[in-house]
């Protein structure tokens, strides 16, 4: 049977929302914390310090599932305490995460081995300084090389016009999908950055978008093109009134649950897009067009590199 479309399915999943939330509620730990210097109470520790040194919060919830999946890891051998861990220990864990096979039958990869090990590094390089424990046994544990790849092919001017007729927008949710759509492809933002967005940091006025706290905690305005604002008034006039649960939400695009979106749904909901048009790929993809666009078309490299927010040219 075919589901509910347009606003009868907002109506349907802010039912469900007042029961459940989408599975993002946090699972129970279940970590021993009885010993003095038990692993996850300088864990704890450890993340506080990254935040009174202004971490991003994703930086935090990054490192917070590093470290979690090696305290799962170590209690599976009984190793509880700061104090038991040893170089050749954490080699061993090394050597299990290269050997990690994913749900989908794919091994971890290179970046996430390498994100994870980094995260180790950095935790007991700071456990060290702290004198939780006499030596660094993460000192001289040697991270693996990363891939030096090229980035995917950025899609055709013919395949971007095609993806951005994917969504219907006879379906309010439609309209709704064509301006993230046409947010991502004609400014270039992370997937991050749009779920941040604001009511107050759109200035249609200017035709500029407010990037608070992007990559780095840095803030930038990007530019919005025509044909983007267009989409946008239309969304902000005939669907995000109506999507709304909750005034006091000031996110700029809503989901069904009248909430900002979570990256991974959005994540999901492009690369069905792209699927449909016969390529693959995600948020990342439209940024990488975008950025591929205006340098076939003239743009100054260094105006591209503003425009994405990157540190480096």
């Amino acid at each position: 049977m075919a589901g509910k479309r347009g606003f009868a399915a907002v109506e349907s999943l802010a039912q469900r929302a007042q029961a459940e939330r989408g599975g993002q509620a946090p699972r129970a730990e279940h970590f021993d914390r009885s010993a003095l210097d038990s692993l996850v109470v300088w864990r704890d520790t450890y993340l506080e310090s990254l935040q009174a040194r202004n971490y991003s919060a994703a930086t935090v919830a990054g490192r917070f599932k590093s470290i979690n999946h090696f305290l799962g890891w170590t209690a599976e051998r009984d190793l509880k305490c700061a104090g038991q861990i040893t170089r050749p220990i954490l080699e061993a864990y090394q050597r299990g995460l290269w050997r990690c096979i994913k749900a989908n039958g794919q091994r971890l990869g290179w970046r996430t081995q390498r994100e994870r090990l980094s995260t180790l590094k950095d935790w007991f390089r700071w456990m060290t300084k702290q004198n939780l424990i006499l030596h660094n046994p993460a000192g001289e544990l040697e991270l693996p090389r990363m891939e030096k790849r090229l980035p995917v092919t950025a899609l055709s001017l013919t395949q971007i016009e095609t993806l951005l007729n994917v969504p219907d927008v006879n379906d309010p949710l439609g309209v709704r999908d064509r301006a993230m759509l046409e947010v991502f492809y004609g400014s270039g933002l992370r997937r991050l950055e749009l779920c941040h967005l604001g009511l107050s940091d759109l200035n249609a006025e200017r035709r500029t978008l407010m990037i608070r706290c992007g990559k780095g905690k840095k803030d930038r305005v990007v530019p919005v093109g025509a044909r983007t604002l267009h989409w946008l008034e239309r969304y902000l006039r005939e669907v995000r009134p109506r999507l709304s649960l909750d005034t006091r939400t000031q996110a700029l695009f809503l989901s069904g649950y009248g909430e900002a979106f979570n990256a991974d749904v959005l994540s999901r909901m492009v690369s069905a897009w792209l699927k449909r048009i016969g390529a693959r790929g995600s948020c990342h993809l439209l940024r990488h067009t975008c950025a591929t666009h205006m340098l076939e078309g003239g743009a100054d490299i260094r105006y591209i590199q503003q425009l994405l927010g990157h540190e480096s040219l």
